[in-house]
């Protein structure tokens, strides 16, 4: 006798190209998603840079006002860092994970689409902040302050939401990849029978999880000064350079929630290709670990110029 068996989940079923437009709680479509939404970013970004390119071929200011150079300058490097490449390792372990750990979907694929779909509004209203009152954000991705205190105030707060939207879909990816690892594993795969890329991405989210919500708090903080009252400013008793901390406390690390990724997934391509097994495995996995350990502990490098030992 023969027994068809089919699969349950009717998302992995064929798609239409519309299906890549709606709220589908498919890993494959998610991952797509967020390649497709990363590198339209990416196009953005760069057409950005070339507006910085274009200004800066001569000595006058000619082609842009030094307020829209700034504006462009500070959207360019955010769109670039939490738009483009963030995003684009997100959608290989999306797409790839459940693949290669052999479960149907990700853990909480509900979740999953949830996280997704913050970031495109987190992008968009980024580009809608060139049209409020005073424009676009003018201090710089890193957005110190008190730089970012004295340009238009709105722009600002418009920036500050977006990279907590964009943060929070962060956030919410992290906790499926490490459950969906940790849990949906099949049962005869152990952790050092798992992919390098699975362990890069198991390090990559301990980052994430970890950093996020201290630059989400620096960005509260930073919106209080713009909106409420003091609460970096020294003449209300704060201190700026708490906010520079809190800032590259994540942005530290934030170098290699870009990187990781991508060291996992060459390490997984490379033996295919060569046709022999990769050459320390556990090395590699464990220093992945160890490096989004020491990533967290060695940030005061980036602020020798503030009196902060590094």
């Amino acid at each position: 006798m023969t027994i068809t068996v089919e699969s349950t989940h009717m998302e992995h079923q064929q798609r239409k190209w519309t299906d890549y437009f709606t709220f589908c709680t498919d890993h494959k479509v998610i991952g797509i998603q967020y390649l497709v939404t990363s590198f339209a970013f990416y196009f953005i970004g760069g057409a950005f840079a070339e507006v910085l390119r274009t200004e800066l071929a001569t000595a006058d200011p000619d082609f842009v006002t030094p307020a829209m150079y700034n504006q462009f300058m500070t959207l360019h490097g955010t769109i670039m860092i939490f738009l483009w490449i963030v995003p684009a390792g997100a959608a290989f372990a999306n797409y790839l994970i459940p693949l290669m750990i052999g479960a149907d979907d990700m853990a909480f694929p509900t979740l999953n689409a949830v996280a997704f779909w913050l970031t495109p509004p987190g992008g968009i209203l980024l580009l809608l902040s060139f049209f409020v009152d005073g424009g676009a954000a003018q201090a710089g991705w890193t957005s110190y302050p008190p730089l970012s205190l004295i340009s238009g105030v709105w722009g600002q707060e418009i920036w500050i939401l977006s990279v907590l939207l964009v943060g929070t879909s962060s956030i919410l990816g992290a906790i499926n990849f490490v459950t969906t690892i940790f849990k949906m594993r099949i049962k005869d795969m152990d952790l050092h029978s798992m992919p390098l890329f699975c362990w890069s991405m198991l390090a990559t989210s301990a980052l994430i999880l970890l950093s996020t919500p201290v630059l989400a708090a620096a960005l509260v903080l930073l919106s209080f000064d713009l909106i409420a009252g003091p609460a970096l400013n020294p003449t209300g008793g704060g201190d700026p350079v708490v906010y520079q901390h809190m800032f590259w406390f994540y942005s530290h690390p934030a170098v290699y929630i870009m990187i990781l990724p991508f060291f996992g997934l060459i390490s997984d391509v490379l033996p295919v290709h060569a046709r022999k097994p990769i050459f320390g495995y556990r090395a590699i996995a464990y220093s992945s670990l160890a490096i989004s350990f020491l990533g967290l502990i060695v940030w005061a490098h980036h602020m020798f110029t503030s009196g902060t030992p590094g």
